[in-house]
C-alpha cells in the first residue's frame, strides 16, 4: 500500500539516565539508537522540545524524548508541532508487555494498552492516530510484578531476542519512510525461516 503518509518522525520512548539504559522499559530508546547509529545521525538534546533531536538524510527526525516515559507525550507534542509534522506521520516506538521477546509489531491507531508513554502522547494530542511499533519485552505473567519486569533488564537470552527484533524492524523501515506500511506490517510480521 503506497498511499500511507511516509514517516517523517521516529520516537523511541524511554527513561532518560544512565540508570535506566538497559531496563525493558527503555526498548524505543534502543530502537532509536539503533537506527541513528544506522543512518550515521547524532541525537542532540535540544531543551525547548525536552527531547534528543537527530536528522536524517532525506530530513526525518528521529527522537527521544528526555522527560520521563509518563510524560512522553510533552516532547511528541512539541516536536511535531515545531517541525509541523501531522500524527499520521510519526512512528512511536515502545516496549510492549503483550508481545513476547523477539517480537515486533506494526500498528496505526488504537488504545495505549496500559503503555504509559502512549496514554500521554494520545492526551496530549487528543488522539491516537499515529503508527506504532511495539517492541515485545514479554509479561511477568502477573499484574503486580508488571512494574519492576519493565523497570528491570532483561536476560541474556530476552535482550538478545528483543535486538533481534529490532533489527528486523529496522530492516523494514525503508518501507515505513516511503509510506508502504503495509508492506513493512507484512514482512516485519510473518515469520522468517530458519
Amino acid at each position: 500500500m503506497s498511499n500511507s503518509p511516509s514517516i517523517r518522525a521516529v520516537f523511541g520512548l524511554g527513561n532518560p539516565g544512565p540508570e535506566h539504559a538497559r531496563q525493558r522499559h527503555n526498548a524505543g530508546f534502543w530502537f532509536a539508537d539503533a537506527l541513528a547509529e544506522q543512518l550515521g545521525v547524532r541525537l542532540l538534546h535540544e531543551s525547548k522540545l525536552n527531547a534528543e533531536v537527530g536528522k536524517a538524510p532525506g530530513g526525518l527526525l528521529l527522537v527521544k524524548p528526555t522527560t520521563y516515559m509518563n510524560k512522553s507525550g510533552i516532547a511528541v507534542s512539541a516536536v511535531l508541532n515545531y517541525y509541523k509534522i501531522d500524527p499520521s506521520e510519526a512512528l512511536i516506538v515502545h516496549d510492549e508487555l503483550d508481545l513476547p521477546p523477539g517480537v515486533a509489531r506494526l500498528k496505526f491507531d488504537g488504545g495505549h494498552g496500559g503503555q504509559n508513554g502512549l496514554r500521554d502522547t494520545m492526551a496530549q494530542l487528543g488522539h491516537g492516530k499515529f503508527y506504532r511499533l511495539r517492541i515485545g519485552i514479554g509479561h511477568p505473567g502477573r499484574k503486580e510484578l508488571v512494574t519492576p519486569w519493565v523497570l528491570g533488564r532483561p536476560s541474556v537470552t530476552d535482550d538478545q531476542a528483543i535486538r533481534s527484533a529490532i533489527d528486523a524492524a529496522i530492516a523494514v523501515f525503508p518501507l515505513c519512510r516511503e509510506g508502504a506500511m503495509e508492506r513493512a506490517m507484512t514482512l516485519l510480521h510473518t515469520p522468517q525461516k530458519q
